[in-house]
């Protein structure tokens, strides 16, 4: 005869182990990272808690939640005991995340470091799976007139046009810009291709009496400032 199974159910625990008591009584930032996917989750499986369900997701994704936002969908349903609207909810909830990473990121008035650079643009670019080039531009207080996306490619590379990154700064009348790129695998290295083609924008807006001010690698949560580093 089986031996019953213990009661994993979150309702089974102490009123202080729950997270949504927890969250009320104690506040949101005590709650550990699964403690908080539990909530959205909302309830678990037989055996297994909503917390017992976000350990395993997150230690899926090596205890990221960078990566978790990284999932598609599909991805986040082959999960056990995530459907399609509970992968719904928390992709939804990763993704709010990231728009108050933005919002808060655009309260910065004007660039003053390659730090500046990243708080704005790490939201855009540090969940891509594959490589986009941006450019932003920037008036002559060093204030962000507007953000483009130049070109997206595939996952280790992207083409990208010199004549677009020129058409947008003549017609936004820019006295700077930022050229900016992701690498999905997460090395923040540049390549030959990216300083070769630094270098050539760099020749050309000293023609166009434009200032490049900087060309950033964002990889993950980590970036490479070509400024910084020496290589403009």
């Amino acid at each position: 005869m089986d031996k019953k199974q213990p009661n994993t159910s979150i309702k089974s625990w102490s009123l202080e182990d729950r997270p949504r008591e927890k969250l009320l009584e104690k506040g949101r930032s005590v709650l550990t990272d699964s403690e908080l996917l539990a909530i959205l989750i909302g309830s678990g499986i037989p055996g297994e808690s909503a917390v017992d369900l976000s350990r395993k997701m997150l230690q899926a994704v090596d205890n990221s939640l960078n990566n978790l936002g990284k999932l598609s969908i599909k991805e986040l349903t082959k999960f056990k005991g995530i459907g399609e609207a509970r992968a719904i909810v928390i992709a939804a909830a990763l993704e709010l995340g990231r728009r108050r990473q933005v919002s808060e990121a655009e309260d910065i008035e004007s660039i003053k470091s390659s730090k500046d650079i990243f708080d704005i643009m790490s939201p855009y670019l540090s969940d891509l799976q594959v490589e986009e080039f941006w450019v932003l531009l920037l008036n002559k207080s060093n204030k962000i007139i507007k953000k483009e996306l130049i070109s997206k490619g595939g996952v280790s590379a992207t083409v990208v046009d010199i004549k677009l990154i020129f058409k947008s700064a003549i017609d936004n009348l820019a006295s700077s810009i930022v050229l900016l790129h992701n690498h999905p695998s997460g090395n923040i290295k540049p390549s030959k291709e990216d300083i070769r083609l630094t270098q050539k924008v760099k020749e050309a807006c000293e023609f166009m009496d434009v200032n490049l001010l900087d060309h950033i690698i964002i990889a993950n949560k980590n970036y490479l400032s070509f400024i910084d580093e020496g290589l403009v």
